[in-house]
């Protein structure tokens, strides 16, 4: 009987190259981009396909925990969630991984390495390339997938190829850095270099084997880290202090470039990593190779890319722009100078802005909230609570509350009083008063909440009860 394989999604990441769609609190492997799925769910879908593929086990922050496991959810996906109390690269989630899996299911367990933010669009040829990469694992070798490269990219490092082995893999010749324009289009007049996406698949045995040969102190590290683990709901904390301990380091450095047990499996499967807006190239075009989502007009404009999110946007005369809409930001750029998206992002981080950390919708584990409108002493916020769910009980030291309700039915409780509230009707929570919000029906529970006070920040909520497990503040 073959051995289990495990998937593994690695969640974290800011995804600063897909601004303003993609935000800190709200990156990438969340949204929606290529069908009414994100893609973290469309990569656990993807990697379900594989025959003898366990539950998947996914990696990400704290700050990212509550958007994993509901996603997951929401696909019918029941997975383990490990929670990396800091970010250290992918050796050290390469290190837990295959620990985790060969607690659960053994040494022999196969382990699927991959991030939750990449495209993959013919998923046929995918689990075909991951069951040759799962034989070439059985026999104790590391498997790296090597994309076929479609044009001269200068943003991925490559692989180069040696020898074809018996069972269909490939001898690994070399990993090669990220290279300039030059170098990157003789790589593919010559032939023999591939992508390297951070795909692998191994055995746990010999992952750890390997970790244990050149990075003794990391393994060492990520294994005290889950062994003082704690679990909180569905999620496994590491050990903040053992995890942090580990070294920042990826795998590529840590144990593929240094190893002897690597080989090459071929992925020729249009993959993509949607690192920059050019992704959109991948979407339907037009007559005049327009490429665009949501609610467009384009007059004699060519060869452009547009996403609109909330409004209309149009496009005259103009040719090869990137234009992408959200509520509260619009970018503005050029194909050739869309990497260049991560600059404006590090610029609205110095300067404290917070549309380089937060989407206009922020979700939360009881379901979601958008700001509508707000000024110096007063918000606006569109609340949505899921059916069954419930807010924290919690009090506010500077701000008052006004609650009305526009779908749905709310249970709430300010002070000693609980009652219902129906659609249109309204209540007021005074500052300082303690208050809990409950959706007890089965549909999701709309409001409008008009906040006032000297002080409107998140970081004013003190939590008595939370079903959630989020520490009181």
């Amino acid at each position: 009987m073959h051995a289990q394989l495990v998937p593994v999604i690695m969640a974290g990441g800011t995804g600063t190259r897909l601004w303003p769609l993609s935000r800190e609190q709200f990156p990438k492997q969340f949204i929606a981009l290529t069908d009414e799925r994100s893609l973290l769910q469309v990569t656990a879908l993807r990697a379900s396909r594989i025959v003898e593929a366990a539950p998947p086990l996914a990696i990400c922050g704290e700050d990212q925990r509550f958007l994993v496991g509901e996603q997951l959810r929401g696909c019918g996906m029941l997975s383990e969630v490990l929670i990396e109390p800091a970010g250290r690269n992918t050796a050290p989630a390469a290190a837990c991984a295959a620990l985790r899996a060969q607690a659960r299911y053994g040494d022999q367990t196969l382990v699927l390495l991959m991030a939750a933010d990449h495209v993959i669009a013919d998923e046929e040829a995918f689990v075909q390339a991951v069951e040759l990469a799962s034989g070439v694992a059985r026999q104790g070798k590391i498997a790296v997938f090597g994309i076929r490269p479609t044009r001269p990219e200068t943003g991925y490092g490559y692989i180069r190829i040696g020898a074809e082995r018996e069972d269909g893999a490939y001898e690994l010749a070399a990993f090669v850095e990220k290279p300039d324009r030059e170098r990157a289009e003789a790589f593919l007049r010559e032939g023999g270099y591939y992508w390297n996406g951070g795909l692998f698949l191994f055995r746990a045995d010999v992952m750890l084997a390997e970790l244990q040969r050149f990075e003794p102190e990391l393994l060492a590290q990520a294994r005290l880290s889950l062994e003082k683990a704690r679990s909180d709901l569905d999620f496994v904390r590491l050990d903040p202090e053992s995890f942090k301990a580990c070294r920042n380091e990826s795998i590529d450095y840590a144990v593929m470039e240094k190893t002897d047990k690597a080989a090459v499996v071929l992925l020729d499967a249009g993959w993509d990593d949607v690192g920059s807006w050019t992704f959109l190239d991948q979407q339907p075009k037009d007559d005049c190779g327009n490429a665009v989502r949501g609610d467009t007009w384009l007059h004699e404009a060519h060869n452009n890319l547009v996403h609109a999110e909330s409004r209309l946007v149009a496009l005259a005369g103009v040719s090869d722009t990137i234009v992408v809409e959200t509520k509260d930001a619009v970018l503005v750029t050029t194909r050739e100078r869309a990497q260049d998206v991560k600059k404006i992002v590090a610029r609205l981080k110095a300067e404290g802005r917070s549309e380089a950390v937060h989407h206009p919708t922020v979700y939360r584990p009881w379901g979601s909230y958008e700001t509508i409108a707000m000024d110096e002493r007063f918000q606006v916020k569109r609340i949505v609570v899921k059916p069954g769910q419930k807010l924290s009980l919690q009090m506010h030291h500077h701000r008052a509350e006004h609650w009305i309700v526009v779908k749905g039915t709310a249970e709430i409780t300010v002070g000693e009083k609980v009652f219902m509230l129906t659609e249109n009707q309204s209540t007021y929570i005074p500052l300082g008063e303690k208050h809990r919000l409950v959706n007890p029906g089965r549909v999701p529970l709309e409001l409008i909440e008009v906040q006032s006070g000297s002080y409107l920040g998140e970081d004013d909520i003190v939590r008595f009860e939370d079903i959630y497990g989020r520490s009181p503040k």
